[in-house]
């Protein structure tokens, strides 16, 4: 039936094209002809790659490297003072705004006529010492890992009788926070599901209370073994990940790093390694013959919608990507001016908040903002950045990361061979089909086609996250 189906669906779609179409579809046909024998030779090839990553080993404090680390692991609370609030009050108040054009939306940027709304309500509303509260209702450590004084959340849940407890790291990006959780973790870990999660969510070193590393190269990898040398040191031999945004590719180091110590990935942010040739060619063909390239009639919605692939993706990227060239090569200059302006910092990250949960966004004056998040939570996770003035060290992980692509980092040619979630979210800043995933994905236990939500899965919407994380893991477990 499913055949019959298809064959309808190919008849229907060859019927509708002109001449011209239908000889470039020709001609599209035998180049994925050749194209396949060239697939079959890439994955012999592929199979006689190396499975694992090597784990290596780093210092990033200060000086030399001690003969012995200490591993003690402290508690930890976030703390303020008056001065600190006054700093910011000073600073706010002596703002120089420039005047919006006429009708721009947020298609410049952050909108300054609704940024001064923002403004008014951090000065005069917000309350930093609540939200600390807040901040500090999870049990909150620190340890230091390779010279550098980690930062993390550990929550681990209620003893319910029958009810099976593992442990679960979720990794933030840029330019978030572990306050992205925080909507997210009572779905996990107070649960009166037959499963629930013991969760740790690290700061990113360089990020928030993470402390930030003194020499140059701390890039994914390193992050990645730094936080497998945080869950060995709580005693975790085997243990869950999730990740978007850099958190995807963190975890994703992990899994590839030690496989025998992750039991299963699950990530918001999907990311494929296919070779070029394979990708033009599902380009070319995937609209008009979705099923000869792997695509569902979902992906080629996502994919093209009625404007086509490279208005949809490519140029939607290029529109949204300048940040990324700025902090992949001079994040330090940038870096500057935001973090001596409280308000020039808002501006930069919270336009991020707009254009990366829907780029409709964009023609709103207030970008649509307060749609999916509130104020104070938006302004919890600036002030993480500003109070902690971490703002340039984040951004220098760009660098780091770039840097090291270019030298053809192992890890783009190392599978994924541990069980994997992947939850496709809609406003995703590119979707990523279940056919190119498997490039890089080998052992894909759930794809979710997510109903809503964009960039920041977590912080948007966290029952929709929790729920498609439980049910693959729940897959992984057999249960």
């Amino acid at each position: 039936m499913q055949t019959i189906e298809v064959l309808k669906y190919s008849r229907q779609a060859l019927s509708s094209l002109d001449p011209t179409q239908q000889q470039q579809l020709l001609v599209a046909g035998s180049a994925v002809a050749v194209g396949g024998l060239l697939t079959c030779y890439y994955w012999v090839y592929q199979g006689t790659k190396t499975k694992r990553i090597p784990t290596g080993d780093g210092w990033w404090g200060a000086g030399e490297k001690p003969r012995s680390e200490d591993e003690k692991v402290f508690p930890f609370q976030v703390q303020t003072s008056d001065e600190e609030i006054q700093d910011l009050y000073d600073r706010i108040d002596r703002t120089r705004y420039t005047e919006p054009l006429e009708d721009a939306g947020f298609q410049y940027g952050f909108n300054s006529t609704y940024l001064k709304k923002v403004v008014s309500h951090w000065r005069h509303q917000f309350n930093w010492k609540k939200q600390i509260a807040i901040l500090n209702k999870y049990p909150q450590f620190k340890t230091n890992i390779e010279g550098l004084d980690v930062h993390f959340i550990h929550v681990r849940p209620p003893h319910r009788e029958g009810q099976k407890v593992l442990p679960l790291m979720l990794v933030h990006g840029w330019p978030g926070s572990v306050y992205e959780f925080y909507r997210i973790l009572p779905l996990l870990t107070d649960s009166l599901d037959s499963l629930a999660f013991e969760v740790i969510c690290p700061s990113i070193p360089g990020y928030g209370f993470s402390e930030a590393p003194r020499k140059q190269g701390f890039n994914s990898l390193a992050a990645a073994r730094v936080f497998h040398k945080l869950m060995e040191r709580l005693g975790f031999s085997e243990y869950y990940l999730q990740g978007g945004d850099w958190g995807s590719l963190i975890t994703t180091n992990m899994a590839q790093m030690k496989p025998e110590c992750v039991k299963g990935l699950h990530l918001n942010m999907l990311t494929s390694k296919m070779k070029g040739f394979r990708v033009l060619f599902s380009i070319l063909i995937g609209r008009y013959l979705p099923w000869l390239v792997g695509f569902t009639r979902e992906d080629v919605r996502r994919l093209f919608g009625s404007v086509g692939f490279m208005e949809r993706n490519v140029y939607e990227i290029l529109r949204e990507t300048g940040y990324l060239h700025i902090q992949g090569t001079k994040p330090d200059s940038a870096g500057c001016g935001v973090n001596d302006s409280p308000v020039g910092l808002a501006a930069y990250m919270l336009e991020k908040f707009s254009t990366w949960t829907d780029f409709n966004n964009r023609d709103l004056e207030d970008g649509g903002l307060e749609r999916k998040f509130t104020l104070d939570d938006l302004l919890t996770n600036i002030m993480i950045y500003w109070t902690t003035g971490s703002i340039v060290s984040s951004m220098r992980f760009y660098k780091e990361n770039f840097k090291t692509n270019i030298e053809n980092r192992l890890d783009n040619n190392t599978g994924v061979y541990v069980p994997t979630g992947l939850a496709a979210f809609p406003n995703e800043l590119m979707h990523v089909p279940q056919s190119w995933a498997r490039d890089r994905f080998r052992n894909i236990y759930s794809y979710s086609y997510m109903p809503r939500g964009g960039h920041f899965a977590a912080f948007e919407e966290p029952q929709l996250l929790a729920d498609d994380l439980l049910q693959f893991v729940k897959k992984v477990e057999k249960l």
